[in-house]
């Protein structure tokens, strides 16, 4: 349980100026990341055309798309076991190398995509095919999310890793934003027919396109200071790195379970589920609400840098603190403005798009969890494995409460998963702290 507090106190002390070299690697990095989420999240703007395409025509229209939105699915299925294997040859082996590798892998099977033969050329080889580039995918961002942060969190100065995992983060939402922005362009543009003959193909090419160009940038970045200490003075760890983890740092591994949840929550349901839960529910035109979930998306961006920002002046436990109250106020705001009407909605729910990015903070709270030999594969088996389990349920269980419990159900359960952080921060606020003391 020590190990938990050491680091998440020091944050806010020992600033120094960001170098050139520092800056380099942040921007680098985060365009990669943005880059490879980009990768990740295109596939369910597309769901509707691959759902015509890749399954028997006589297949019911609700059918055929559940069936498409569960190979999206599998992907987060896969992050887990991704994370798990990546993770460990980055304890061993070395971030950057990890790092490198795993937009690779997301590159390959992105392209391949926008190759597939559809089901009227292969019958039912192509929805298997799909499916399984739909799982190196979620190999691929199971070993990069994690790994990103560990690696520009490693190569910050003592003092401005709240604001390095932040900007890290805001890249990630960035790429969001990018598959939003790409998807309504190439819906605005061509007729429906030629989405379905070939225009749903050109995201995944360029998808693909921006993976190699992710993977030539990296080639620039240098292992992490950290890691090379490691190596150097033969402290690497002896046995797998997971045992390691699982058999002295269980606590670090709940602690950062409870903090992802509200994470996944915030992510999935104020940012991807909320566009059709208010025209839904709540009966907002749908252009009005893809406009406020673009205006949400790009504010989510600009809050996380500024709670990361937060993170090192006030330190992360604080920072979570702050922003986990708040993003549950901004909530319960944009829910009462909703059932009057939503007059207010666009401004609402950009305010609440910013005050999401108190998820910033997490990474920071998880990367001063764990000890630097084992911080890779501690912080990806607690991530993936939270978001696999979490982010598979949230999506039916509110579709679900929004049903059955009412219209601000969606903002009570995010509330629930607030309070488990508020509980986190308050937690290593007044623990005392432990003796580990792996600085960052």
């Amino acid at each position: 349980m020590a190990q938990v507090l050491s680091t998440a106190s020091s944050i806010a002390s020992g600033r120094r100026t960001l170098a050139g070299g520092d800056i380099r690697t942040l921007l680098l990095a985060s365009l990669g990341g943005a880059l490879e989420f980009y990768d990740f999240v295109v596939f369910v703007f597309f769901a509707l055309p691959l759902s015509h395409l890749f399954f028997p025509p006589d297949t019911a229209p609700w059918l055929a798309q559940l069936q498409v939105y569960g190979i999206f699915a599998a992907g987060y299925l896969a992050r887990p076991l991704g994370g798990i294997v990546m993770a460990h040859f980055g304890d061993r082996q070395g971030r950057k190398r990890v790092f490198t590798l795993s937009v690779f892998l997301m590159a390959l099977p992105t392209l391949a995509i926008g190759l597939l033969p559809v089901y009227a050329q292969v019958g039912l080889l192509a929805p298997l095919l799909l499916l399984l580039m739909r799982v190196v995918q979620g190999v691929a961002i199971g070993g990069e999310v994690p790994g990103a942060w560990v690696f520009v969190a490693e190569h910050a100065p003592p003092g401005r890793v709240g604001f390095a995992c932040g900007c890290l983060t805001s890249g990630l939402t960035v790429g969001i934003l990018i598959g939003s922005l790409t998807a309504a362009w190439i819906n605005h543009h061509l007729p429906a027919e030629d989405v379905l003959r070939w225009g749903w193909r050109a995201p995944f090419l360029l998808g693909g396109v921006f993976g190699f160009v992710a993977v030539w940038l990296r080639r620039w970045l240098s292992e992490t200071p950290v890691f090379a200490e490691l190596r150097e003075r033969k402290a690497l760890s002896d046995e797998l790195p997971l045992r390691t983890v699982l058999a002295g740092h269980g606590s670090s591994v709940l602690l950062s379970m409870a903090v992802t949840w509200m994470l996944t929550a915030a992510i999935l349901v104020l940012i991807l589920m909320l566009p059709t839960l208010v025209q839904k529910g709540f009966g907002i035109a749908a252009d009005v609400a893809f406009l406020g979930n673009s205006l949400a998306a790009f504010c989510l961006g600009v809050g996380c840098v500024a709670y990361g920002w937060l993170a090192d002046r006030i330190g992360g436990p604080r920072a979570l603190l702050v922003g986990s109250l708040a993003l549950v106020a901004g909530t319960y705001a944009l829910f009462a403005d909703l059932t009057t009407g939503g007059t207010h909605f666009l401004p609402l729910y950009a305010l609440t798009g910013f005050l999401v990015g108190a998820v910033g903070v997490v990474p920071t709270i998880m990367v001063a969890a764990f000890p630097p030999a084992i911080r890779y594969s501690g912080l990806s088996f607690a991530y993936n494995v939270a978001y696999a389990v979490f982010g598979a349920a949230t999506a039916p269980l509110i579709a679900y409460l929004a049903e059955r419990a009412g219209r601000m159900a969606p903002a009570h359960y995010l509330a629930i998963t607030a309070v488990v952080s508020v509980a986190v921060a308050l937690w290593l606020m007044t623990a005392k702290k432990g003796s580990q003391g792996e600085v960052i």
